[in-house]
């Protein structure tokens, strides 16, 4: 969604009908997760892909079909359709996909109340009716507890408050899942599927050292979609101008700066100082964090002294365990932006539960459906 906010946006703003097709489930291997959308507007003009190319011909029919009055639908394509080389996924796996119209004033203004809080990324999720007995299309839009009550409805006050209590808890962790309830709400019932869409914002990472390493990390963690942040005591160092893809520079103390900053289970911590004065007191209030991922680099003498500085400190073998160091996977890197590259892979295989194995000499599913689960 975030790949094709603006121009939903300016499409709402300016009352331009449009069908879009979310992929509200994947089956074995395929593209795009959960959550991937593609928009056909009144002109014909597509926005974003749910396949890479797949299904996206046949997409664009029903999405015509359904901004031409055929109502939402919800359709699937994968390699055991009979056409699956013509218009299904030759990588094997099966998607389905809600196809739905925003053509009046009322649906664009309540479309834009999701995509105004996803600008401004502010937590949100977004529950359709897929199947069953409630109307397909019927939406809910939820926010966490203190920022007010659910608004639209799924056709029951019952199911809307099971849904809500629901959404609430997956936006809190920032999953994206199909729910099944009975036709009021009820648990363990399978007569209504729901589609739950969360959007949180953008994960952290935190990079301390304002190094030309740095500035490489810092401009791969936002071409993968991190509110990236760069810390250095020094000022000299510590400057807009060295690192423009940052969202923000810090001039602080790195271990200070953590402590005091906001860190979940989502956020990425790279340490590319290398310096114990730096280090030790940085990596002690990392480990005190339920951070995804905490990387530090420096040679193997590096490390083992920075291990036992850590164990004079305090830190016991449970929390060591935790540092993925020296940072990175092995891919014979040199330049900076080849050590971001590496260090960038290990974010992405810790998240995902790869094996940072050449995919060539594996077998079985290529997309990993396990790993910590985020919001992109």
């Amino acid at each position: 969604m975030r790949d094709i906010l603006p121009d939903l946006r300016a499409r709402c703003a300016d009352g331009v009908p449009f069908a879009l097709a979310t992929v509200v489930a994947v089956h074995g291997s395929a593209p795009r997760d959960p959550g991937a959308v593609m928009a056909v507007d009144a002109a014909g003009t597509v926005l974003g892909s749910v396949s890479g190319g797949c299904v996206e011909g046949d997409l664009y029919e029903v999405a015509r079909e359904v901004l031409a009055g055929a109502g939402p639908r919800v359709v699937s394509y994968g390699i055991s359709d009979d056409e699956a080389f013509g218009v299904g996924l030759t990588c094997g796996g099966t998607i389905e996909v809600l196809v739905r119209a925003y053509a009046t004033a009322a649906e664009h203004a309540d479309l834009a109340v999701v995509l105004d809080l996803i600008a401004a990324d502010r937590p949100v999720a977004e529950a359709t009716v897929l199947s069953g007995a409630a109307e397909t299309g019927a939406r809910l839009v939820v926010r966490p507890s203190d920022a007010g009550p659910a608004t639209g409805t799924l056709g029951s006050e019952g199911l809307d408050a099971a849904v809500t209590a629901d959404a609430r808890g997956l936006l809190a962790q920032g999953h994206t899942t199909i729910q099944w309830y009975g036709a009021h709400g009820q648990r363990r019932m399978q007569e209504v599927a729901v589609f739950i869409r969360t959007y949180a914002p953008p994960p952290r990472m935190l990079v301390f050292g304002a190094i030309d390493h740095a500035a490489a990390t810092a401009r791969i963690g936002s071409f993968l979609g991190y509110r990236v942040t760069v810390c250095d005591a020094r000022p000299a160092f510590a400057t807009r101008e060295r690192f423009p893809t940052a969202d923000e520079v810090v001039r602080a103390w790195p271990h200070t700066y953590l402590e005091s900053t906001e860190v979940d289970a989502r956020t990425v911590i790279c340490v590319l100082t290398h310096d114990p004065k730096f280090d030790v007191p940085l990596l002690l209030a990392a480990l005190r964090t339920p951070a995804a991922y905490i990387g530090v680099m420096g040679s193997r003498r590096t490390h083992h002294d920075r291990l036992a500085r850590l164990r004079e400190a305090g830190a016991d073998e449970a929390a060591l365990s935790r540092l993925a160091s020296p940072v990175g996977l092995d891919l014979g890197a040199r330049t900076p932006e080849e050590t971001a590259v590496s260090i960038a892979a290990e974010v992405i295989q810790h998240r995902w539960g790869g094996t940072g194995r050449p995919l060539g000499e594996l077998t079985g599913a290529i997309h990993h459906p396990g790993g910590q689960t985020g919001t992109r």
